[in-house]
């Protein structure tokens, strides 16, 4: 069960660009300026039994089909990594998780909540980034604080989230932005489909590590130096489960 546990939890640290807070779906889209309403709070004891039965059912409906799923730890074959990857993706389909790009847009979301201006807003991202170590190879931070400054001058005035027309504006330049660096909406399925590739080759080598260094260890021992290791393609995760 240990196993399974962290079959589930295994992460790599996710690779971040600028597409990320650029996307029309993502941080700078006029949707997530926008102040979002809360869900409603539980109290005391309901809360606490809420989140226990939401986790234990996501948990078992997890549990399911990773025990029905054959799993080949060889992140070396694409083949692989793509089963692997469509595997995972019917666990967070089923049991209503965060798909890794998900995971990564919610705590920009969830922090940037009630920020009232532009610019705040941008540094909050900023500040969110550097603290979850990921890298803005692109340089798009900078390029977006540009473009804030462009359309700010251009107002005269600190640009609010609740102002349209400047959100417009700003929308605009961010735009310009996506297209200098490639970006484009229609491709951003594209986007996380590679996302997640890269991240399911990373877990299933997290993966491969553990039996191999189990095999190694068992090998020193005297009984076992003469026996030939396991290879590790040929273990069924569905054991260990």
């Amino acid at each position: 069960m240990a196993f399974a546990s962290r079959l589930l939890a295994r992460s790599s640290k996710q690779l971040y660009t600028g597409q990320i807070i650029l996307q029309p779906e993502h941080a700078v889209s006029v949707r997530s300026f926008a102040k979002e309403a809360s869900p409603p709070a539980l109290k005391g004891d309901e809360t606490l039994k809420s989140i226990f039965f939401e986790v234990k059912k996501k948990f078992e409906t997890a549990m399911g089909i990773l025990r029905k799923e054959k799993i080949t730890i060889d992140p070396n074959d694409p083949a692989v990594v793509a089963q692997y990857a469509k595997v995972m993706k019917t666990v967070r389909e089923k049991a209503d998780l965060f798909s890794e790009s998900q995971r990564i847009q919610y705590p920009f979301q969830t922090r940037t909540q009630g920020i009232p201006d532009a610019r705040t807003y941008l540094l909050t991202l900023k500040e969110i980034r550097i603290k979850r170590g990921l890298t803005d190879e692109l340089g798009a931070e900078t390029m977006m604080m540009d473009a804030l400054e462009k359309v700010e001058k251009e107002l005269k005035k600190p640009l609010m989230r609740n102002d349209k027309k400047g959100m417009a504006l700003l929308m605009t330049e961010f735009d310009k932005i996506n297209q200098k660096l490639g970006i484009r909406k229609e491709d951003l399925p594209k986007y996380e489909e590679q996302l997640e590739l890269k991240i399911s080759k990373a877990q299933l080598e997290e993966l491969k590590k553990d039996p191999l260094e189990a095999m190694e260890t068992q090998k020193k021992r005297e009984e076992f130096k003469d026996e030939e290791m396991v290879d590790v393609k040929s273990l069924d995760i569905r054991n260990f489960i």
